[in-house]
């Protein structure tokens, strides 16, 4: 287990940015009233957290982490996560590309009562330059990424590249 994270932190370490830049990044769009989790954290507890996908259909469909729930963003309705999820302290575990549409919905699922709701620090971004696996909609292994936008595609720096 220590070696598995030595090998993450150098990986971290050589990706040309820093947790300092995504930190100043997700300070500058989030309001950080949700915690975070780190991608570190997520891989290798062992949780029987839910993860939510909050990203748009089309990055979903492209790639997602194993056995998330897609719930969206922009067409997000709270029934999605109620009508599934009815114990109210149940672990949650939102992401999206980087952490900022995720805070958004954590935000909100907060708002509705849920107690143990958390934001994947970097998202599935973060996931991936740091060498964890992803899905496709085959639930098949894929190197391929949505990016949501050039604006915030400089911060995949493992994968491949998709837009629209």
């Amino acid at each position: 287990m220590k070696l598995r994270l030595l090998f993450i932190s150098i990986i971290i370490s050589s990706l040309g940015f820093s947790q300092d830049d995504l930190s100043k990044l997700l300070k500058k769009y989030n309001q950080e009233s949700i915690p975070y989790i780190s991608v570190r954290e997520l891989a290798i507890s062992e949780t029987n957290a839910v993860l939510l996908d909050a990203r748009e259909p089309e990055e979903f469909a492209v790639s997602h982490l194993k056995n998330a729930v897609f719930v969206g963003y922009y067409d997000f309705n709270i029934r999605t996560v109620t009508d599934t999820i009815k114990n109210k302290d149940q672990d949650i575990v939102v992401y999206c590309s980087l952490g900022i549409r995720s805070e958004d919905i954590a935000i909100k699922l907060k708002k509705e009562g849920y107690k143990n709701v958390k934001n994947l620090f970097g998202g599935i971004f973060e996931w991936k330059n740091n060498n964890l696996k992803i899905y496709n909609q085959k639930n098949q292994t894929t190197d391929s990424i949505h990016a949501f936008s050039k604006k915030w595609s400089k911060w995949l720096k493992n994968g491949k590249l998709v837009f629209d």
